[in-house]
C-alpha cells in the first residue's frame, strides 16, 4: 500500500511540476519521499531558488507561511492545515510596541518559528542555524528576541556585547526534556557525546557537549571521532542521523521529545493535497511585503 502511495505521489509531482520540502522531524516515510530534508534555515534559502511551481511543505504552518512570503507567485500546499507550532504563537504585537516605546537603539529580532504577524512587526528573522551570526552583525546594543528564551539566552551567551530583552515562549517539546533522563543516559554512556537544540531549558544546556540547530547537530555527530551520542532534540532526527552514520550508535532519553504536529504530515495527506490542490497557503500583498522584508534581511545577512 505504502509503495502504490508513493509511487502516486511521485507521478503528480511530475504531473504539477511540485516538489515535496520536508522537516527533520517528520516521519521517516516522509522525509524519505521529500526532494530536500532540512531544518528551517535551509528550507527557507532553498525555497527561493525553486523553479517547480507548486510546494508541498511537509512541517508545521509558519513553515508553509514563510515559503510563501518568500515566494508569493508559487502555489504552497500543507498536508495537515492543523500542524502548528505553539511557540510561534508565545509573543505579541503589543508587547514588541511596547518594547520599541521602552528601549531606544532596538532591534526586533523574530525566530522564524513564529507566525507571519509576527514576522511583519519585527526587524529581521533569524534561524537556530544563524541567529548568533546576525545578532553580531547587527548594528543595535538592545535586542529584543522573539519569540523563544531558550535560544535567546543561547545568543546572549554568543554575544554578549549586545543587551538582551526576553520574550516568555518556548518549545514545549524541547522545554519537556527531562534533565533527570539526561543524566541518567549520561551515566549509563559515559563515552557519548550530548548534543543538545538551544530550544532546550537552561539546565540541559548545561550538562551537553555540544549546542547547535538540528543541522548542527547532525553535522557534528557526522564530522565527530566519537561513536555515541545522547541526542537532545525532536526524535524525527534519528532518520537523517542513521543515514549520515549508519555506524555510530544515537540514544534519545526515555521520554523521547515528539513533536504531535510534525507527526501529523503522514503520505496519504501529501497525496491528497496533490490531488485536490487543498489547504492552500495563502497571504495577501501587505503581508507578503511587510513579512517579507525580515525574512529577506535575513537572508541578506546570512549569506
Amino acid at each position: 500500500m505504502t509503495r502504490d502511495i508513493t509511487e502516486e505521489i511521485k507521478r503528480l509531482k511530475e504531473e504539477k511540476n511540485a516538489v515535496i520540502l520536508a522537516h527533520y522531524y517528520v516521519r521517516p516515510e516522509v522525509q524519505e519521499i521529500a526532494d530536500y530534508i532540512g531544518d528551517s534555515f535551509y528550507l527557507s534559502k532553498l525555497a527561493v531558488g525553486l523553479e517547480a511551481q507548486t510546494i508541498v511543505m511537509c512541517g508545521v504552518s509558519f513553515m508553509g507561511e514563510s515559503v510563501k512570503i518568500l515566494n508569493p507567485e508559487k502555489t504552497v500546499l500543507l498536508p495537515d492545515a492543523a500542524a502548528d507550532c505553539a511557540m510561534a504563537h508565545m509573543a505579541s504585537v503589543e508587547t514588541i510596541e511596547k518594547m520599541r516605546n521602552t528601549w531606544d537603539d532596538l532591534e526586533v529580532v523574530c525566530y522564524i518559528n513564529s507566525t507571519a504577524e509576527l514576522k511583519r512587526h519585527a526587524d529581521v528573522c533569524v534561524t537556530s542555524a544563524n541567529a548568533v551570526k546576525i545578532v553580531k552583525a547587527l548594528p543595535n546594543k538592545n535586542i529584543f528576541f522573539i519569540p523563544d528564551r531558550n535560544l535567546a539566552r543561547f545568543v546572549a551567551e554568543q554575544a554578549p556585547e549586545k543587551h538582551f530583552v526576553f520574550n516568555e515562549g518556548f518549545c514545549p517539546v524541547h522545554e519537556e526534556l527531562k534533565l533527570q533522563e539526561l543524566q541518567t543516559l549520561k551515566a549509563q554512556h559515559p563515552e557519548a557525546e550530548v548534543l543538545t537544540h538551544p530550544e532546550c531549558g537552561e539546565a540541559v544546556c548545561r550538562e551537553s557537549d555540544y549546542i547547535g540547530s538540528t543541522s548542527g547537530i547532525i553535522a557534528h555527530a557526522e564530522a565527530s571521532s566519537a561513536k555515541e551520542f545522547i541526542i537532545c532534540t525532536e526524535n524525527g532526527v534519528r532518520f537523517e542521523l542513521g543515514k549520515r552514520c549508519p555506524e555510530k550508535k544515537f540514544y534519545f532519553t526515555e521520554t523521547e521529545p515528539v513533536c504531535g504536529d510534525m507527526k501529523l504530515i503522514t503520505l496519504e495527506k501529501i497525496l491528497h493535497v496533490l490531488e485536490t490542490g487543498e489547504n492552500e497557503v495563502l497571504a495577501d500583498p501587505s503581508m507578503v511585503e511587510e513579512a517579507g522584508k525580515p525574512l529577506e534581511e535575513m537572508l541578506r545577512l546570512a549569506k
